[in-house]
């Protein structure tokens, strides 16, 4: 009987299950760059990809062949939700983000970026782990309440990207970044900064706080421990307090840092970890890349213009599918062509074969017809010394084998030389490697005629006589 299973382990293999179930159901980003852009653009995709973990591949590798229907192909068996391309011109960089499988498409062009090894070398304390990127962060919009439909969508575009929360049954263990997105009315910028989230306990000393970490600080200087809590002058208060009513709230939950318990208060703050995306909306169109302009930031278009390019593009989409069922119908009648050329040369195969196996069989009854005979003229010959009681004569009983045996001999050379028959060359058609630019000499035959003397031709003449 197998040992039974404590509480533990139950609790952390429900965990585990509803960990995975959450993770296909939550949404998922390809971040990858198009087309030709330089070192820090490659970084920035890499860093972008940073803050959409754990729900993006950070390994994704795009080619240079690589189009985007590519990148739609797969997206669908994998769970992918959205697109973040970036993309570099002449002039700047851009940033789309596209909603799988039918849109819409928001353009954006980057005005100013700042990677995250440029960030954390400004920072005194960097506050970055490993385990920080194993859950999803939190989502901040800021200013994004206006009713004009470009921002509501905009709004709902970045908030489909995230997984969304339940404020009753969150964790705050598992909160440990968050993304900030602020818009300003005044420049139409939107502005994004990456946060760490940490989380230390307020309203005690900074002896306490040094107390409360891992290492045990040196008493060796009091004589008793309250020494230490009540010099306070002895400490380094360079640097200031930052905590108050602003940031401090009571927790109603414990977290596993030290100190932080649960109706206690605590204090929050922000680390920044990169990168920083300063970008600002250029379009807004449907489908993906490949629809009605929705909202453009510069280009305004009236009725009449809005109808033209919706009946130049329908135009364009119906040619396109002409063609589609064009090649469509060439590819079935290249395949039919293809099956019928496949049973007529079966067929020929089949009547070449049955042509071979009669003519063995053709065979097969001329040498067992000669058997035949050669066996009724020993009967022959049996017979006329048994009646006569000589010998028969030589060649008495063998002509007519002879003749048959002739006749089978000449089939048989015929055969040979039907199946043996080449194909004669034809002058001009072939022409042989080896003479190729050789000039052969003309071969004539050498005729030597013997001249007879006069007394031979004579003699001759009267040995005829």
């Amino acid at each position: 009987m197998g040992k039974k299973q404590g509480r533990n382990k139950k609790k952390s293999r429900l965990m585990k299950a509803t960990n995975q179930t959450n993770f296909v159901r939550g949404p998922h980003t390809f971040v990858f760059q198009r087309g030709t852009v330089g070192k820090n653009v490659q970084q920035l995709v890499l860093d972008t990809r940073r803050i959409m973990e754990p729900f993006t591949s950070t390994g994704l590798r795009a080619r240079k062949k690589n189009v985007l229907k590519d990148f739609i192909s797969v997206a669908g068996p994998l769970g992918v939700s959205h697109l973040l391309t970036f993309s570099k011109t002449q002039t700047s960089v851009n940033m789309r983000v596209i909603r799988l499988p039918k849109g819409p498409t928001i353009t954006f062009r980057v005005q100013q970026y700042c990677l995250i090894r440029d960030v954390v070398s400004q920072l005194k304390r960097p506050n970055m782990y490993a385990s920080q990127f194993q859950n999803p962060p939190l989502l901040v919009l800021n200013n994004f309440n206006k009713d004009a439909m470009h921002m509501k969508l905009m709004a709902t575009m970045f908030q489909n990207m995230f997984p969304s929360i339940n404020v009753h049954t969150v964790k705050l263990n598992r909160i440990r970044r968050c993304v900030l997105l602020n818009y300003d009315p005044e420049t139409n910028m939107i502005d994004l900064r990456h946060y760490s989230i940490k989380v230390v306990p307020a309203g005690m000393s900074r002896s306490v706080k040094k107390l409360l970490k891992t290492k045990v600080p040196n008493l060796s200087r009091y004589t008793d421990v309250s020494e230490y809590f009540t010099n306070a002058g002895a400490l380094s208060e360079s640097e200031p307090e930052q905590d108050g009513p602003h940031n401090e709230i009571n927790l109603p939950q414990s977290i596993g840092s030290r100190g932080n318990m649960a109706a206690e208060k605590s204090a929050i703050r922000l680390v920044e970890i990169g990168p920083r995306i300063q970008f600002q909306l250029v379009k807004i169109e449907e489908g993906v890349c490949s629809g009605d302009i929705i909202y453009h930031q510069y280009v305004k278009k009236s009725e009449d213009e809005i109808a033209a390019a919706k009946l130049a593009r329908e135009k364009k989409t119906s040619a396109k599918e002409r063609r589609r069922n064009k090649q469509k119908m060439n590819v079935l009648k290249k395949k039919e062509l293809k099956e019928k050329h496949k049973e007529k040369s079966l067929e020929g195969m089949q009547m070449k074969n049955q042509q071979e196996e009669n003519m063995d069989n053709d065979e097969s009854e001329e040498v067992s017809k000669a058997v035949n005979v050669d066996d009724e003229d020993e009967d022959d010959a049996e017979y006329y010394r048994q009646e006569v009681g000589e010998e028969p004569e030589q060649g008495l009983f063998q002509k007519r084998t002879q003749l048959k045996r002739k006749k089978q001999h000449e089939s048989e050379g015929n055969l040979k030389r039907f199946k043996g028959r080449k194909k004669k060359n034809v002058p001009g058609s072939h022409r042989d490697k080896r003479t190729i630019g050789i000039a052969r000499p003309p071969t004539h035959k050498a005729s030597f005629k013997v001249k007879k003397s006069r007394s031979a031709s004579k003699s001759s003449r009267k040995g005829r006589r």
